[in-house]
């Protein structure tokens, strides 16, 4: 592998129609990681979360737009980057370019009030945003290893 991880990129246009095609890629990219049914179903509320806001609110009603989903598959984890501003990235650079999110930051720009993001921050392992251009969200779940609580001790796997 290139960099140690395979990349796979989805452009859909921004219709809620293309959330499912999302969930599903994301299902299988995430099981031929060996990750576990619940490390698979909280990425895909996560994701699903991210791309519906995407589509619901990064573009005017008569306006057609695009959305980038990347995901980089690593031997341990899967990083997943939802983006909204319509153009083509460069993974290594946008990975570069995001901050991580900060408790104290608001999170009213994500759309309808934060919601999204706690739910998306509750169910991976890191969050990292960036709101200029459009909303860029990176999310990673580590994979094969389990749940871990906040003191570090596995609870499953």
């Amino acid at each position: 592998m290139k960099n140690n991880f395979e990349y796979v990129e989805m452009k859909i246009p921004s219709n809620p129609k293309y959330v499912g095609l999302v969930r599903l890629t994301l299902s299988g990219i995430l099981s031929s990681a060996n990750a576990s049914f619940e490390e698979i179903e909280d990425s895909k509320i996560a994701v699903s979360e991210a791309v519906s806001n995407a589509v619901k609110h990064a573009y005017k009603q008569d306006e057609e737009g695009e959305i980038i989903v990347g995901f980089a598959v690593f031997s341990d984890r899967v990083e997943i980057i939802v983006r909204d501003s319509g153009k083509s990235f460069d993974y290594e650079q946008v990975k570069e370019e995001l901050g991580p999110y900060k408790e104290d930051d608001s999170v009213s720009f994500l759309r309808e009030g934060g919601l999204g993001l706690f739910l998306i921050e509750t169910l991976m392992d890191d969050v990292h945003v960036k709101k200029s251009p459009g909303v860029t969200i990176s999310m990673v779940k580590f994979v094969g290893k389990g749940q871990v609580q906040k003191d570090g001790e596995t609870i499953t796997g």
